[in-house]
């Protein structure tokens, strides 16, 4: 078996590290969109979750959000009790969690101020992150999720 990439080593070492149950694959055509992932994965597109970063009051969150939602900036703003919330550049979605834009994992995030999860996600059995490269995803349990990226729950999309 060939080994991960590196970003996708780093989630899959918190993934053994916390003995967390999940399905870490590779698609060969990649899965740059959430409707990309979910045709991928054979899974319903609100099962895939976007992690999205956000930078409020100056500092960078981390919004998980269903795929077949967007992301409200005013919810984040306010689940975060920020003055204001916008969507980060690409050089600030690396600083803030080592993983390039379009690649972005819910964990690790060493750089994040906090994460939020949005409450929907929490309904399914089995959702998708992206897992640290473009075309890697790992199907986790939405309780394992929250865990691990130590989110909190909140309202955060459209």
């Amino acid at each position: 078996m060939k080994p991960w990439p590196e970003s996708v080593e780093r989630v899959a070492r918190v993934l053994r590290e916390h003995a967390v149950e999940a399905r870490l694959e590779e698609f060969e055509d990649g899965t740059p969109t959430a409707s990309a992932a979910a045709r991928a994965v054979g899974c319903d597109l609100a099962q895939i979750v976007k992690s999205l970063v956000f930078v409020c009051d100056e500092l960078p969150l981390l919004a998980l959000v269903p795929g077949d939602r967007r992301a409200d900036a005013a919810k984040v703003a306010a689940a975060a009790n920020a003055r204001y919330a916008r969507v980060a550049r690409p050089d600030e979605v690396v600083a803030a969690t080592g993983f390039e834009p379009g690649a972005v994992a819910p964990f690790p995030a060493p750089h994040v101020s906090r994460v939020l999860i949005d409450r929907s996600l929490l309904a399914h059995e089995l959702v998708w992150i992206g897992a640290g490269s473009d075309r890697h995803m790992a199907g986790i349990a939405p309780a394992d999720l929250v865990r691990l990226a130590h989110a909190q729950t909140a309202d955060l999309a459209e």
